[in-house]
């Protein structure tokens, strides 16, 4: 979309959206928010010039279905970047909200169709989740609280998350984090870590089982909104977010500060060690244990090596044996222990 050639009636700014991809957007709104494309071939072009200024999104699990994108999203996020921009860049922005606004007419009709649920909006697939998400977090300025389960994440990923989580923290905001002990043997999550604890961040790993959980300013908080985890749930009633505010804090006492360093500490060790001797204990084999613990199948099989030294025994028979002998002990002390929930006061 280099090329804005059609112009808005009575404007000298040029169109940001074509006049045909204008209309094929309110043609798939009104038929429901989703099409084949397939079925479009000969608006092939508006469709891919729809998904590139984002209001349509390739379904994460059927890349020929396109789903419309809530057009307020679109312009919240345009406007907040091209208002960072050069001076010549503002006159855009301001013609933005403007140019959506009867998009926003038609998908305001889709979302009556059932897409939002009170205070709680549905959003369904990667890119749309991730969308939302990024003009949530950009236009956080006090507080940004994240749990995330799971291993380490990939390079590019920590890349873009050092970049947005800063961000909160050159606004005034704060930002705690919660991940798995697995995490700390992941080298892209240690240079988050050590950039984000040296610009003021907090960040722990808690050993125990807990889902996404991410909460903007206390105001919004986004949680699963599937099994598959292919929906999330935007949820701004705030006594719901005060809640899960409470959970996340419930979990927070619980968890262990994590510095960026390559020595993992010994209780950290030992508590995910014991999460493997428990697993194994019961017959839950290697592939699952690592994706369960975030693990790659590396480093669990690294683990079991050196348990297998530590035991002082050459064969995974003996040290499923030793391990049974110390699941039975550890049985017996879990039996003992009261799990800690959240309060509502």
């Amino acid at each position: 979309m280099n090329d804005f050639r059609d112009s808005v009636p009575g404007n000298s700014m040029p169109r940001l959206l074509s006049e045909a991809a204008h209309e094929v957007y309110l043609s798939i709104t009104q038929s429901g928010g989703r099409a084949k494309t397939e079925e479009h071939e000969d608006s092939r072009a508006q469709i891919a010039e729809l998904i590139e200024f984002g209001l349509l999104v390739p379904e994460s699990d059927d890349p020929s279905i396109v789903a419309a994108v809530d057009p307020k999203v679109i312009s919240t996020s345009l406007s907040t970047a091209w208002q960072r921009e050069a001076a010549q860049l503002l006159s855009r922005s301001a013609a933005l909200a403007g140019e959506l606004r009867s998009l926003d007419e038609a998908f305001g009709e889709l979302r009556g169709q059932g897409q939002t649920d009170g205070k709680i909006e549905y959003v369904h697939g990667g890119p749309a989740i991730n969308q939302r998400l990024a003009v949530l977090i950009d236009n956080c300025s006090q507080e940004l609280l994240t749990a995330q389960p799971g291993g380490g994440r990939g390079s590019e990923v920590v890349r873009g998350a050092i970049s947005r989580d800063l961000g909160v923290l050159q606004r005034g905001g704060t930002t705690r984090s919660i991940y798995q002990p697995s995490a700390r043997y992941s080298s892209p999550t240690l240079e988050y870590v050590e950039t984000m604890t040296t610009a003021g961040s907090q960040i722990r790993t808690l050993d125990e089982p807990f889902t996404i959980l991410i909460i903007i300013d206390r105001r919004v908080a986004v949680i699963p909104g599937s099994q598959d985890k292919s929906q999330a749930a935007f949820v701004s009633d705030q006594a719901v977010v005060s809640y899960l505010v409470q959970y996340f804090e419930s979990l927070w006492g619980r968890a262990l500060p994590f510095q960026a360093s390559r020595e993992v500490p010994p209780v950290v060790l030992s508590s995910l060690r014991r999460q493997i001797i428990r697993s194994m204990s019961r017959g839950v084999g290697h592939r699952v244990i690592a994706r369960n613990l975030g693990l790659s199948e590396r480093t669990l099989a690294r683990h079991i090596a050196e348990m297998r030294e530590d035991y002082g025994v050459d064969t995974l028979f003996q040290l499923g044996w030793k391990l049974a002998q110390e699941a039975e002990q550890i049985q017996s002390d879990e039996e003992e222990e009261t799990p800690d929930s959240p309060a509502v006061t």
